[in-house]
């Protein structure tokens, strides 16, 4: 790493100010913790004060920001368990990733929320849980954290990275932090070239691809499935999967254009957040459409034309009972989610012109013919009627799950990558 002289004026003032205002940072965080509805309890850990005790032997350290990199990471933290028998800790932000942790990790593996970038929340972390190895999945790179971790002689890895524009907008600055790391790996040729536009060593990267699409499919329960089918009967069906504020009323413009020409047509309407349940809900009812909630126990009936799935962790369920997916964020400017999921359970994928998060991997799916980009309501309501009960239908779903049985070697080549620093 550069001498300290050389430390880039923002990265100092960036430094300075988190160690001049402790105060302000943890009533931020405090106030975050609440709105988010994260157990008042388990605050202490994100002020570095752990609430679990650390296990003797080694230790690997994971951080999944959110639900998406979280699940990306689930299968090659087996995977480093099994080369090390080492304990695995994922650290994350939200309660939502926090809650699904605690369903999916790997037994034995241990959940902290992760500590605020403080000087006593960073050394009150690395104090306690003294990791053999840190490993960052795709970014949400704390500054001070970083820092610390390589001063103490931690090995650090990014993982999945994916192209970013702070590293275009602040070279020095994010060069420096970047240096930190001993292992990288690439989702993609453009992430590559912009690390070594920052004087990364070459042997340092490895472009293995989108670790999202080497993950395990999607989990459901059988009996949820066959609930849901004989419910619905033969009635055609589309789900739009993941959707945030702002594409709803979309969704539902396209959705009444489809039933015109389909009119047993049902809507699964899955968004992103499962607590706008309710918001959903007074929607639906202000535009008169009949529709029935899953967290509710609401049975899908013949004259269900939407029917709301605002639970959580069932998007492998509907992904599976669904032939045709809207996959949201994307006619909003969040940037897209990931298409792996649904790709691998078969269904055929629409999306809107937004998926700078999956820029590279939509394009393939677009390319090869499991994708199709719709850029308006009226765009989508064409596209799902003329996939329904279609031949292209079918040829879109085989494309999608081809595509990624030829990924699978993706999770292999991060951990081989990796193996030179494993504990």
């Amino acid at each position: 790493m550069p001498a300290f002289w050389r430390r880039p004026m923002i990265l100092q003032l960036y430094l300075g100010l988190t160690r001049l205002l402790p105060g302000v940072l943890t009533r931020r965080a405090r106030k975050a913790h609440t709105r988010l509805g994260c157990p008042p309890e388990r605050m202490a850990e994100r002020l570095g004060r752990a609430t679990r005790p650390r296990p003797n032997g080694k230790l690997i350290w994971l951080h999944a920001a959110s639900v998406g990199e979280l699940l990306s990471a689930l299968d090659l933290a087996r995977d480093l368990h099994s080369e090390t028998r080492a304990t695995l800790l994922f650290t994350t932000m939200t309660q939502t990733s926090a809650a699904l942790a605690e369903k999916r990790l790997p037994a034995g593996a241990i959940h902290q929320f992760m500590p605020i970038d403080t000087p006593a929340a960073v050394q009150g972390f690395l104090d306690h849980w003294h990791p053999d190895l840190a490993c960052f999945i795709e970014s949400d790179i704390w500054p001070r954290l970083v820092l610390e971790t390589h001063t103490r002689g931690i090995p650090l890895a990014l993982i999945n990275a994916r192209p970013s524009s702070s590293r275009e907008k602040a070279p020095k600055t994010m060069g420096y932090l970047m240096s930190c790391f001993t292992r990288l790996t690439a989702q993609d040729d453009q992430t590559r070239d912009q690390l070594l536009a920052l004087g990364l060593p070459a042997d340092r990267i490895s472009t293995t691809g989108d670790l999202k699409a080497a993950t395990a499919p999607l989990e459901h329960d059988p009996e949820a499935l066959q609930i849901l089918k004989q419910q619905i009967k033969a009635r055609p069906i589309w789900l739009a999967a993941s959707t945030h504020p702002g594409e709803e009323e979309q969704v539902l413009d396209a959705h009444k254009q489809a039933l015109a020409h389909l009119p047993d047509l049902l809507l699964i309407l899955a968004p992103r957040h499962p607590e706008r349940g309710a918001e959903l809900d007074h929607m639906l009812t202000a535009r008169t459409i009949a529709h029935a909630i899953r967290s509710q126990s609401q049975p899908i009936t013949d004259q269900t034309q939407v029917y709301l799935a605002d639970t959580l962790g069932e998007l492998g369920l509907l992904f599976t009972l669904a032939p045709i997916t809207f996959m949201g964020a994307s006619f909003t400017m969040q940037g897209g989610h990931n298409p792996f999921e649904p790709a691998q359970l078969g269904t055929a994928i629409l999306h809107g012109p937004h998926v700078r998060n999956f820029q590279h991997d939509y394009a393939k799916l677009d390319k090869n013919g499991a994708a199709q980009q719709v850029n308006t309501a009226g765009e989508l309501a064409q596209a799902v009627i003329a996939l329904t009960n279609s031949p292209a239908l079918t040829q879109m779903q085989d494309t999608g799950q081809h595509l990624m049985a030829e990924m699978a070697g993706i999770r292999p080549a991060v951990l081989n990558h990796l193996r030179p620093i494993l504990p």
